[in-house]
């Protein structure tokens, strides 16, 4: 165990990981419509999270403390913000409905529909369509409402918010039948939104530094973000 000795080690080590909540945090909270207030609510909730890994934490479980920490950290935030449900109706509505257009022109061309094409499918304008993108953009890859039932039985509530909070929502489909046909569909995306996957998952940049890698503003990427997200859950739903 991390012995927390005295107030002053304590208080020490909570400044020491301080930088390491508030990136968990900003990654999270930048997927999401929430104001700088609300930002740093839960920042605060994540430090809660941080308090709690200290005093759990267990060394001979051969597992290094800024991974532990970074669970516990990112468990305590979703819960806050399952609490608070940050995504209303009226913008899951939207979301299904894109998921819905993206999937039926993919099966019916065989290929990834341009934007054109799915504003074209939803019978608005493209500018419209972005807006519509620009709503999406807390949409995740997974959620545990995408799994089979026997994936929930068989593996734990926060075994499962882990992969999804972590960016590995692959991992989750590991015993699914839908995960080549997933993996062939992230290789079909258009070669902007590979990237935009690329840098955000696998070399954990924000938006923001994704935008100057790719000489785009920090709202094109998320609008290329949340449309190749929607494409890999179409992917999901269409195949179940």
């Amino acid at each position: 165990m991390i012995g927390i000795v005295d107030k002053k080690k304590r208080e020490e080590l909570i400044m020491k990981y301080a930088p390491l909540v508030k990136n968990i945090v900003g990654r999270m909270a930048a997927k999401l419509p929430i104001d700088l207030a609300d930002k740093e609510d839960l920042v605060n909730v994540g430090i809660m999270g941080l308090m709690s890994a200290l005093e759990k934490f267990d060394k001979s479980r051969n597992v290094q403390f800024e991974t532990y920490a970074s669970f516990r950290i990112r468990g305590a935030v979703l819960d806050e913000l399952r609490a608070k449900d940050w995504v209303s109706r009226a913008t899951r509505s939207k979301d299904n409905k894109l998921e819905g257009a993206i999937g039926a022109l993919k099966k019916q061309l065989g290929r990834a529909p341009s934007e054109d094409e799915i504003a074209q499918q939803l019978d608005i304008s493209l500018e419209d369509y972005f807006k519509l993108l620009d709503d999406a953009k807390c949409i995740p890859l997974i959620s545990t409402e995408d799994l089979p039932p026997d994936y929930l039985e068989r593996n734990s509530r926060e075994d499962i918010m882990e992969e999804i909070s972590a960016g590995s929502p692959l991992n989750l489909l590991v015993s699914m039948e839908i995960k080549d046909k997933l993996k062939n569909a992230i290789d079909e995306l258009p070669e902007k939104e590979r990237l935009v996957l690329s840098l955000y998952y696998y070399e954990e940049l924000t938006m923001k530094e994704a935008g100057r890698v790719m000489d785009l503003t920090e709202s094109r990427v998320c609008q290329l973000h949340a449309q190749a997200v929607l494409r890999l859950r179409s992917i999901v739903k269409f195949s179940r």
